[in-house]
Protein backbone atom coordinates (compact mmCIF):
# COMPACT_ATOMS: atom_id res chain seq x y z
CA UNK A 1 0.00 0.00 0.00
CA UNK A 2 1.49 3.34 -1.02
CA UNK A 3 -1.52 5.60 -0.63
CA UNK A 4 -1.54 7.99 2.31
CA UNK A 5 -4.69 8.71 4.28
CA UNK A 6 -5.61 12.39 3.93
CA UNK A 7 -5.24 15.24 6.42
CA UNK A 8 -2.45 13.87 8.57
CA UNK A 9 -0.94 16.81 10.43
CA UNK A 10 2.74 17.09 11.41
CA UNK A 11 3.29 15.82 14.95
CA UNK A 12 5.79 18.55 15.94
CA UNK A 13 7.94 16.18 17.97
CA UNK A 14 10.11 14.77 15.24
CA UNK A 15 13.57 13.44 16.01
CA UNK A 16 16.51 13.72 13.65
CA UNK A 17 19.20 11.08 13.89
CA UNK A 18 22.52 11.33 12.06
CA UNK A 19 24.64 8.36 11.08
CA UNK A 20 28.32 9.13 11.63
CA UNK A 21 30.65 6.70 9.99
CA UNK A 22 34.11 7.61 8.75
CA UNK A 23 34.13 10.32 6.10
CA UNK A 24 30.51 9.64 5.16
CA UNK A 25 28.09 6.94 4.07
CA UNK A 26 29.27 6.86 0.45
CA UNK A 27 32.18 4.39 0.12
CA UNK A 28 34.21 6.96 -1.82
CA UNK A 29 33.56 9.82 0.64
CA UNK A 30 37.17 9.77 1.76
CA UNK A 31 38.31 10.64 -1.78
CA UNK A 32 36.64 14.07 -1.70
CA UNK A 33 36.91 14.88 2.01
CA UNK A 34 39.57 17.31 3.16
CA UNK A 35 40.46 15.04 6.07
CA UNK A 36 43.09 12.39 5.41
CA UNK A 37 41.72 8.83 5.72
CA UNK A 38 43.91 8.00 8.72
CA UNK A 39 42.83 11.20 10.50
CA UNK A 40 39.16 10.18 10.23
CA UNK A 41 39.90 7.53 12.85
CA UNK A 42 41.58 10.00 15.20
CA UNK A 43 39.89 11.03 18.47
CA UNK A 44 39.93 14.74 17.61
CA UNK A 45 38.02 14.17 14.38
CA UNK A 46 35.43 11.98 16.10
CA UNK A 47 34.94 14.45 18.92
CA UNK A 48 34.67 17.38 16.50
CA UNK A 49 32.10 15.65 14.31
CA UNK A 50 29.91 14.60 17.25
CA UNK A 51 30.03 18.10 18.73
CA UNK A 52 29.14 19.61 15.34
CA UNK A 53 26.11 17.32 15.11
CA UNK A 54 25.06 18.23 18.65
CA UNK A 55 25.54 21.93 17.97
CA UNK A 56 23.42 21.66 14.82
CA UNK A 57 20.53 20.34 16.90
CA UNK A 58 20.43 16.65 15.99
CA UNK A 59 18.78 14.52 18.66
CA UNK A 60 20.89 11.40 18.26
CA UNK A 61 23.93 9.99 16.51
CA UNK A 62 24.22 6.41 15.33
CA UNK A 63 27.60 4.75 14.93
CA UNK A 64 27.90 1.92 12.44
CA UNK A 65 29.84 -1.23 13.22
CA UNK A 66 29.58 -3.43 10.14
CA UNK A 67 32.65 -5.45 9.29
CA UNK A 68 34.73 -4.80 6.22
CA UNK A 69 33.54 -6.41 2.96
CA UNK A 70 34.80 -9.94 2.48
CA UNK A 71 36.32 -8.83 -0.84
CA UNK A 72 38.50 -5.84 -0.07
CA UNK A 73 37.99 -3.05 -2.59
CA UNK A 74 40.12 0.09 -3.10
CA UNK A 75 37.47 2.24 -1.38
CA UNK A 76 37.08 -0.02 1.64
CA UNK A 77 37.57 2.24 4.65
CA UNK A 78 38.57 1.14 8.12
CA UNK A 79 36.42 1.91 11.14
CA UNK A 80 36.72 1.56 14.90
CA UNK A 81 34.41 -0.33 17.22
CA UNK A 82 31.12 1.56 17.53
CA UNK A 83 30.68 1.01 21.27
CA UNK A 84 34.16 2.30 22.01
CA UNK A 85 33.61 5.38 19.84
CA UNK A 86 30.34 6.10 21.64
CA UNK A 87 31.96 5.66 25.05
CA UNK A 88 34.74 8.07 24.06
CA UNK A 89 32.35 10.91 23.18
CA UNK A 90 29.86 10.20 25.97
CA UNK A 91 31.46 12.57 28.51
CA UNK A 92 32.03 15.42 26.00
CA UNK A 93 28.44 15.65 24.70
CA UNK A 94 25.35 16.76 26.64
CA UNK A 95 22.20 16.41 24.58
CA UNK A 96 23.03 14.02 21.75
CA UNK A 97 21.82 10.46 22.30
CA UNK A 98 24.56 7.96 21.38
CA UNK A 99 23.42 4.81 19.62
CA UNK A 100 26.13 2.32 18.63
CA UNK A 101 25.34 -0.57 16.33
CA UNK A 102 26.00 -3.88 18.08
CA UNK A 103 25.61 -7.29 16.47
CA UNK A 104 23.33 -9.79 18.19
CA UNK A 105 24.41 -12.97 16.48
CA UNK A 106 28.13 -13.23 17.15
CA UNK A 107 28.37 -11.13 20.32
CA UNK A 108 27.27 -12.66 23.60
CA UNK A 109 24.36 -10.75 25.18
CA UNK A 110 26.12 -10.73 28.55
CA UNK A 111 28.88 -8.59 27.01
CA UNK A 112 26.40 -6.48 25.02
CA UNK A 113 24.32 -5.66 28.09
CA UNK A 114 27.26 -4.76 30.32
CA UNK A 115 29.01 -2.61 27.71
CA UNK A 116 25.83 -0.74 26.83
CA UNK A 117 25.04 -0.23 30.51
CA UNK A 118 28.52 1.25 30.94
CA UNK A 119 27.88 3.56 27.98
CA UNK A 120 24.67 4.69 29.66
CA UNK A 121 26.68 5.69 32.75
CA UNK A 122 29.42 7.60 30.91
CA UNK A 123 26.86 9.43 28.75
CA UNK A 124 24.58 10.39 31.64
CA UNK A 125 21.65 8.26 30.41
CA UNK A 126 21.87 9.05 26.68
CA UNK A 127 22.72 5.57 25.38
CA UNK A 128 20.70 3.47 22.99
CA UNK A 129 21.26 0.21 21.09
CA UNK A 130 21.04 -0.12 17.32
CA UNK A 131 20.46 -3.83 16.84
CA UNK A 132 22.28 -5.55 13.99
CA UNK A 133 22.24 -9.18 12.90
CA UNK A 134 25.24 -10.11 10.82
CA UNK A 135 24.92 -12.50 7.88
CA UNK A 136 28.66 -12.34 7.17
CA UNK A 137 30.49 -15.63 6.68
CA UNK A 138 33.67 -13.95 7.92
CA UNK A 139 31.98 -12.93 11.17
CA UNK A 140 30.75 -16.50 11.65
CA UNK A 141 34.18 -17.97 10.91
CA UNK A 142 35.82 -15.59 13.39
CA UNK A 143 33.93 -17.25 16.25
CA UNK A 144 33.83 -20.76 14.77
CA UNK A 145 30.12 -20.81 13.94
CA UNK A 146 28.03 -21.50 10.87
CA UNK A 147 26.57 -18.46 9.11
CA UNK A 148 23.14 -17.62 10.47
CA UNK A 149 20.37 -16.65 8.08
CA UNK A 150 16.59 -16.50 7.68
CA UNK A 151 14.25 -17.18 10.58
CA UNK A 152 17.11 -18.24 12.83
CA UNK A 153 18.64 -14.77 12.44
CA UNK A 154 15.44 -13.21 13.75
CA UNK A 155 15.17 -15.66 16.65
CA UNK A 156 18.76 -15.09 17.76
CA UNK A 157 18.34 -11.31 17.59
CA UNK A 158 15.15 -11.49 19.64
CA UNK A 159 16.70 -13.85 22.19
CA UNK A 160 19.76 -11.60 22.55
CA UNK A 161 17.57 -8.57 23.22
CA UNK A 162 15.52 -10.46 25.79
CA UNK A 163 18.63 -11.66 27.66
CA UNK A 164 20.10 -8.16 27.68
CA UNK A 165 16.88 -6.62 28.94
CA UNK A 166 16.69 -9.16 31.76
CA UNK A 167 20.30 -8.50 32.75
CA UNK A 168 19.61 -4.75 32.89
CA UNK A 169 16.80 -5.57 35.33
CA UNK A 170 18.85 -8.01 37.40
CA UNK A 171 19.99 -5.30 39.81
CA UNK A 172 17.17 -3.42 41.48
CA UNK A 173 17.65 0.35 41.44
CA UNK A 174 18.52 0.50 45.13
CA UNK A 175 20.73 -2.60 45.26
CA UNK A 176 23.87 -0.55 46.03
CA UNK A 177 23.56 0.56 49.68
CA UNK A 178 27.17 1.46 50.68
CA UNK A 179 26.39 0.86 54.38
CA UNK A 180 29.61 1.83 56.20
CA UNK A 181 28.27 0.74 59.59
CA UNK A 182 27.69 -2.84 58.57
CA UNK A 183 30.38 -2.91 55.88
CA UNK A 184 27.83 -3.94 53.26
CA UNK A 185 28.16 -2.49 49.76
CA UNK A 186 25.26 -4.40 48.22
CA UNK A 187 21.89 -5.62 49.35
CA UNK A 188 22.17 -9.09 47.85
CA UNK A 189 18.44 -9.60 48.14
CA UNK A 190 18.10 -6.98 45.38
CA UNK A 191 20.29 -8.85 42.90
CA UNK A 192 18.52 -11.49 40.84
CA UNK A 193 19.44 -14.46 38.72
CA UNK A 194 17.93 -14.08 35.26
CA UNK A 195 18.03 -17.86 34.67
CA UNK A 196 17.53 -17.68 30.90
CA UNK A 197 17.79 -20.81 28.76
CA UNK A 198 16.07 -20.14 25.45
CA UNK A 199 17.91 -22.56 23.20
CA UNK A 200 20.29 -19.93 21.86
CA UNK A 201 21.61 -18.62 25.17
CA UNK A 202 21.92 -20.03 28.66
CA UNK A 203 22.62 -17.22 31.12
CA UNK A 204 22.48 -17.38 34.90
CA UNK A 205 23.25 -13.75 35.83
CA UNK A 206 22.99 -11.37 37.52
CA UNK A 207 24.83 -8.66 35.59
CA UNK A 208 28.26 -7.51 36.77
CA UNK A 209 27.35 -3.82 36.90
CA UNK A 210 24.38 -1.96 38.39
CA UNK A 211 21.18 -1.24 36.50
CA UNK A 212 21.69 1.41 33.77
CA UNK A 213 20.69 5.00 34.53
CA UNK A 214 17.72 4.66 32.18
CA UNK A 215 16.74 1.29 33.65
CA UNK A 216 16.24 -0.06 30.15
CA UNK A 217 18.17 1.42 27.22
CA UNK A 218 16.04 2.24 24.17
CA UNK A 219 16.45 -0.51 21.58
CA UNK A 220 16.27 0.34 17.85
CA UNK A 221 15.93 -2.43 15.28
CA UNK A 222 15.46 -2.54 11.51
CA UNK A 223 11.79 -3.11 10.65
CA UNK A 224 11.33 -6.73 9.62
CA UNK A 225 14.26 -8.13 11.61
CA UNK A 226 12.26 -9.17 14.67
CA UNK A 227 9.19 -11.41 14.73
CA UNK A 228 5.95 -9.38 14.90
CA UNK A 229 5.10 -11.10 18.19
CA UNK A 230 8.36 -9.88 19.73
CA UNK A 231 7.75 -6.34 18.49
CA UNK A 232 4.24 -6.42 19.91
CA UNK A 233 5.69 -7.62 23.23
CA UNK A 234 8.01 -4.59 23.38
CA UNK A 235 11.34 -6.04 22.20
CA UNK A 236 12.13 -2.80 20.32
CA UNK A 237 11.41 0.80 21.29
CA UNK A 238 11.88 2.05 17.73
CA UNK A 239 11.88 0.51 14.27
CA UNK A 240 13.97 1.78 11.34
CA UNK A 241 11.82 1.81 8.22
CA UNK A 242 13.20 1.85 4.67
CA UNK A 243 11.46 2.44 1.33
CA UNK A 244 12.60 2.06 -2.29
CA UNK A 245 12.42 5.82 -2.93
CA UNK A 246 12.10 9.05 -0.90
CA UNK A 247 8.57 9.76 -2.10
CA UNK A 248 7.47 6.37 -0.74
CA UNK A 249 8.85 6.85 2.78
CA UNK A 250 5.74 8.41 4.29
CA UNK A 251 3.52 5.71 2.80
CA UNK A 252 5.83 2.98 4.12
CA UNK A 253 5.73 4.51 7.59
CA UNK A 254 1.92 4.74 7.44
CA UNK A 255 1.67 1.10 6.37
CA UNK A 256 4.06 -0.06 9.09
CA UNK A 257 2.15 1.90 11.71
CA UNK A 258 -1.13 0.41 10.57
CA UNK A 259 0.34 -3.09 10.93
CA UNK A 260 1.59 -2.33 14.43
CA UNK A 261 -1.75 -0.92 15.48
CA UNK A 262 -3.35 -4.22 14.52
CA UNK A 263 -0.89 -5.97 16.81
CA UNK A 264 -1.53 -3.63 19.72
CA UNK A 265 2.03 -2.28 20.03
CA UNK A 266 3.54 1.08 19.21
CA UNK A 267 7.30 1.49 18.94
CA UNK A 268 8.52 4.76 17.45
CA UNK A 269 9.02 4.64 13.69
CA UNK A 270 12.20 6.14 12.23
CA UNK A 271 12.53 6.62 8.45
CA UNK A 272 15.88 5.85 6.80
CA UNK A 273 17.25 8.24 4.16
CA UNK A 274 20.53 8.63 2.28
CA UNK A 275 21.31 12.28 1.53
CA UNK A 276 23.37 14.12 -1.08
CA UNK A 277 22.88 17.91 -1.08
CA UNK A 278 23.88 20.79 -3.30
CA UNK A 279 27.03 22.05 -1.62
CA UNK A 280 29.62 24.76 -2.09
CA UNK A 281 28.38 25.68 -5.57
CA UNK A 282 28.24 22.09 -6.81
CA UNK A 283 24.94 20.39 -7.65
CA UNK A 284 24.11 17.27 -5.65
CA UNK A 285 23.74 15.17 -8.80
CA UNK A 286 27.21 16.22 -9.95
CA UNK A 287 28.67 15.43 -6.54
CA UNK A 288 27.07 11.99 -6.59
CA UNK A 289 28.33 11.33 -10.12
CA UNK A 290 31.90 12.09 -9.02
CA UNK A 291 31.59 9.78 -6.02
CA UNK A 292 29.98 7.00 -8.06
CA UNK A 293 32.81 7.32 -10.54
CA UNK A 294 35.05 5.90 -7.86
CA UNK A 295 32.71 3.34 -6.32
CA UNK A 296 29.05 2.41 -6.54
CA UNK A 297 26.93 3.34 -3.51
CA UNK A 298 24.88 0.24 -2.77
CA UNK A 299 22.33 0.91 -0.05
CA UNK A 300 18.90 -0.51 0.81
CA UNK A 301 17.70 2.95 1.85
CA UNK A 302 15.82 5.61 -0.09
CA UNK A 303 18.16 8.27 -1.47
CA UNK A 304 17.55 12.01 -1.72
CA UNK A 305 19.68 14.01 -4.17
CA UNK A 306 18.94 17.72 -4.41
CA UNK A 307 18.84 21.06 -2.65
CA UNK A 308 18.46 21.81 1.05
CA UNK A 309 15.08 23.44 0.40
CA UNK A 310 13.80 20.35 -1.40
CA UNK A 311 15.04 18.09 1.40
CA UNK A 312 13.31 20.31 3.95
CA UNK A 313 9.98 19.84 2.17
CA UNK A 314 10.50 16.10 1.96
CA UNK A 315 11.34 15.82 5.66
CA UNK A 316 8.35 17.95 6.60
CA UNK A 317 6.14 15.48 4.77
CA UNK A 318 7.79 12.40 6.25
CA UNK A 319 7.70 13.82 9.79
CA UNK A 320 3.94 14.09 9.50
CA UNK A 321 3.96 10.29 9.67
CA UNK A 322 7.25 9.28 11.23
CA UNK A 323 8.52 9.84 14.77
CA UNK A 324 11.92 10.62 13.32
CA UNK A 325 14.28 10.33 10.38
CA UNK A 326 17.80 8.91 10.33
CA UNK A 327 19.95 10.72 7.78
CA UNK A 328 22.98 9.11 6.12
CA UNK A 329 25.07 11.92 4.56
CA UNK A 330 27.11 10.91 1.53
CA UNK A 331 30.07 13.03 2.66
CA UNK A 332 29.90 14.18 6.26
CA UNK A 333 31.88 17.40 6.09
CA UNK A 334 29.90 18.72 3.11
CA UNK A 335 26.39 17.45 3.80
CA UNK A 336 26.45 18.03 7.55
CA UNK A 337 27.33 21.66 6.85
CA UNK A 338 24.25 22.10 4.62
CA UNK A 339 22.00 20.24 7.04
CA UNK A 340 23.19 22.39 9.94
CA UNK A 341 23.02 25.69 8.08
CA UNK A 342 19.80 25.32 6.10
CA UNK A 343 17.69 22.24 6.86
CA UNK A 344 17.50 21.93 10.64
CA UNK A 345 16.89 25.67 11.27
CA UNK A 346 13.97 25.69 8.83
CA UNK A 347 12.42 22.50 10.28
CA UNK A 348 12.75 23.97 13.76
CA UNK A 349 11.27 27.30 12.62
CA UNK A 350 8.24 25.39 11.35
CA UNK A 351 7.88 23.67 14.72
CA UNK A 352 8.40 20.17 13.35
CA UNK A 353 11.25 19.06 15.62
CA UNK A 354 11.31 18.07 19.26
CA UNK A 355 13.44 20.37 21.44
CA UNK A 356 16.94 19.29 22.40
CA UNK A 357 17.46 19.35 26.16
CA UNK A 358 20.89 19.10 27.79
CA UNK A 359 21.17 16.14 30.15
CA UNK A 360 17.83 14.65 29.09
CA UNK A 361 17.91 10.88 28.78
CA UNK A 362 17.30 9.15 25.48
CA UNK A 363 14.12 7.60 26.91
CA UNK A 364 12.86 11.10 27.71
CA UNK A 365 13.57 12.18 24.14
CA UNK A 366 11.48 9.25 22.93
CA UNK A 367 8.71 10.04 25.40
CA UNK A 368 9.26 6.80 27.30
CA UNK A 369 8.87 6.45 31.06
CA UNK A 370 11.64 4.85 33.12
CA UNK A 371 10.44 1.30 33.80
CA UNK A 372 10.74 -0.54 37.12
CA UNK A 373 12.87 -3.67 37.24
CA UNK A 374 10.69 -6.69 36.50
CA UNK A 375 12.36 -8.53 39.39
CA UNK A 376 11.65 -5.72 41.87
CA UNK A 377 8.02 -5.78 40.82
CA UNK A 378 7.91 -9.56 41.25
CA UNK A 379 9.53 -9.31 44.71
CA UNK A 380 7.00 -6.68 45.79
CA UNK A 381 4.12 -8.80 44.54
CA UNK A 382 5.46 -11.86 46.39
CA UNK A 383 5.89 -9.87 49.62
CA UNK A 384 2.38 -8.50 49.36
CA UNK A 385 1.06 -12.02 48.83
CA UNK A 386 2.91 -13.29 51.91
CA UNK A 387 1.42 -10.53 54.08
CA UNK A 388 -2.04 -11.46 52.94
Amino acid sequence: MNTLPANHEPQGRGLLLLDLDGAGSHPAAWRVASTAPAAVLAPDHLRGTLLAAESAGFHAATLSDAGLPETTLPDTAARLNALQRAAFVGPVTRSLALIPEVDTVYTEPFHISTQLASLDYVSGGRAGWLVAASTSAADAAAVGRDTVRGARLSREAGDSIEVSRRLWDSWEDDAVIRDVTTGRYLDVDKLHYVDVDNGNYSVKGPSIIPRPLQGQLPVLAPAGLLDPEEVAAGAADALLVSAPAPELLAAEIAETRAGLAAGGSGPALIAELDVVLDSRGQAAADRLAVLNGHAAWESPRARFVGSAAELTELLAGVLAWADGVRLHPAVLEADLEELSRLVLPELRRRGLLAPTTPDATFREQLGLARPASRYAAASSAAAAGAEN
